[in-house]
């Protein structure tokens, strides 16, 4: 079921060099891919509204008119009645539970210091406003928007300039349209955390409408939010335009598991990244009977699954279990997925977390689940992915932060200060900016 790559073998390195160059790919994809989205952010930013409809239209609901393309306030503020009330009671929790996170992480500015007679320091301030792109075409997220919304709104970001991009359910066939609306749990999340725009559109349109406005869709400073690669090369297209979070492509895990793993646990969270659809899993191991029984115990617990079928497309197409010759060289092999969830299933989960340098979040032990940092553990599920975590970071209150450095010569630059400062100025050809530091002399 999961293609298997032995290290000690020429082939095995083969594979997994491969399979690395895949990953890779997704996130600068070119040629048709990339074509295709500048089209449609082209068409979006030429016709807006009409634009946004016509690809609701064809992806969603052929009869979808222009004035539906925002939820309404009576919608909004409806939703939670249509909501199971111990659904909303968790919902409610993991909204509490993300923001007592983002609390706890977000940073102070930095107190001054004093060097040279300068007086330096650091502050940060949130954007002003902020598109959420919040999948939905296939699956209910409102976990996602969770995960989006509050480290925002934690970051000090006004819930009243947060929009959310929020697409109808995919239309199942040409011959009919699917449900015919987004999920009121979404809704009702949007209107417990205060946020009032919301815009029935997705993918690359969604991100289009958001960076440029429409007569309906406001235009945001800062764009968030995971989706496909159309929806994640888009923002990559108008970044500079706005700024944007990073890649947060197909949910990835990558698991390092020995004899102490329990294979039922492991086998579980394979399955739930696999029915993501497409969802990647690699599994790190060097015991060739810990990769049996996990693959055993997939099979074995495949049958339960309404997904089973994207699963199974999943695990032989998308993922792979990479055989290498101890804990050392599985750290290395998952600094080279750096992937979005890395799981630690062994004896000593603490110790091989210090060898785990690239990766989005880090699950420690067996009895942790990914499920729980997906839904409500606190850190956002809005992470790396497609080797990204080499560089960047997951959603957080950091964010939707800049920062701004402070200097303050408050009684004046001292003199070796000015010398200093106005020859590196001359030797650069700069003569006016010597001269605004000498007369500061």
């Amino acid at each position: 079921m999961l293609p298997v790559y032995d290290l000690k073998t020429p082939d095995g390195k083969v594979g997994l060099n491969a399979c690395l160059e895949r990953l890779r790919a997704t996130t600068s994809a070119g040629g048709d891919v990339a074509e295709t989205v500048a089209d449609i952010l082209a068409e979006v930013r030429a016709h807006g509204d009409e634009a946004l409809a016509r690809y609701v239209q064809k992806f969603s609901n052929p009869s979808f008119t222009q004035d539906r393309l925002r939820v309404s306030a009576d919608e909004l503020a409806g939703a939670a009645g249509q909501v199971d009330a111990d659904l909303l009671d968790a919902i409610k929790m993991a909204i509490a539970q993300v923001r007592a996170y983002q609390q706890h992480v977000m940073p102070k500015d930095v107190a001054p210091v004093t060097i040279g007679g300068a007086e330096l320091g650091l502050k940060f301030t949130a954007v002003d406003s902020v598109g959420l792109c919040v999948p939905g075409g296939t699956a209910v997220l409102v976990s996602t928007l969770i995960m989006l919304a509050v480290p925002a709104i934690v970051a000090g970001v006004d819930p009243g300039r947060i929009s959310v991009a929020h697409p109808l359910p995919t239309r199942r066939s040409e011959d009919t349209d699917g449900p015919e609306d987004i999920s009121p749990i979404v809704l009702a999340a949007a209107h417990l955390l205060g946020i009032d725009k919301v815009y029935r559109v997705g993918g690359a349109e969604a991100v289009g409408a958001l960076a440029f406005g429409t007569k309906t869709v406001e235009a945001v400073d800062f764009i968030a939010g995971p989706g496909n690669v159309y929806g994640q090369l888009a923002k990559a297209q108008v970044a500079g335009t706005v700024g944007i979070d990073g890649f947060y492509g197909p949910s990835e895990i990558v698991t390092i598991a020995d004899e102490s793993a329990d294979p039922v646990r492991i086998a579980a969270d394979l399955i739930a990244q696999a029915e993501h659809d497409p969802g990647k899993c690699f599994l790190v191991v060097w015991s060739r009977e810990v990769l049996e029984r996990i693959v055993a115990e997939v099979k074995n617990q495949l049958g339960d699954r309404k997904r089973r079928d994207a699963i199974v497309r999943a695990l032989e197409n998308e993922s792979c279990a990479v055989l290498v010759k101890g804990i050392d060289e599985a750290a290395a092999v998952a600094n080279l997925f750096a992937g979005e969830h890395v799981n630690l299933a062994v004896a000593d989960p603490d110790a091989l977390l210090g060898k785990v340098r690239h990766a989005g979040e880090v699950f420690i032990g067996d009895t942790t689940p990914v499920a729980a940092g997906d839904y409500y553990a606190g850190p956002s599920h809005c992470l790396p992915t497609g080797t990204t975590a080499r560089f960047t970071s997951g959603v957080s209150v950091y964010t939707f932060l800049k920062r701004t450095g402070t200097v303050a010569y408050r009684d004046g630059m001292p003199a070796l200060a000015v010398e200093h400062v106005a020859r590196m100025a001359e030797a650069e050809g700069l003569d006016g900016h010597a001269h605004s530091a000498r007369v500061r002399g």
